[in-house]
């Protein structure tokens, strides 16, 4: 498979407003652990070989742990992950899987106790944005290095 464009060359503007996403992101209170896992989900789910590997190796250098990256994609039954995590992953599936799911309330009330509005609104935004990189990645053929 090759690339089929340099989607940063080809229009920057494009993706300064995708980097602008990642700068709110950066600024915002859900920690980095968190926030690699959610980015990993969703690539996951997406089928990006190139965010996979991207925020697979993110996750180790900030430190996480090799056994809780191993069984990311079935954290529903391993025992490594918090309550807060299980909620932000759920909230991620659904949101990758949007026209499947409709982002039902019974998870929206399994979700809601364990961020406030800021972090739901904060998370939202890291799933939408991870989901256009995967779409950039996808769509163009970006392969890990």
């Amino acid at each position: 498979m090759n690339q089929r464009l340099d989607f940063y060359k080809a229009s920057p503007e494009a993706i300064k407003a995708m980097v602008g996403l990642e700068q709110c992101i950066a600024k915002s209170d859900l920690e980095k652990p968190l926030v690699e896992l959610v980015r990993l989900r969703a690539s996951q789910i997406n089928g990006c070989a190139y965010c996979v590997d991207t925020h697979s190796a993110d996750a180790r250098k900030a430190g996480e742990d090799a056994r809780r990256l191993a069984t990311l994609s079935v954290w529903r039954e391993a025992p490594f992950f918090t309550d807060r995590e299980r909620a932000a992953l759920a909230w991620t599936e659904s949101l990758t899987l949007i026209s499947e799911t409709h982002a039902p309330d019974e998870l929206w009330e399994q979700v809601r106790p364990h961020f406030t509005d800021a972090e739901l609104t904060d998370l939202t935004l890291l799933v939408t944005a991870i989901n256009g990189w995967n779409r950039f990645a996808i769509a163009f053929r970006k392969l890990p290095a």
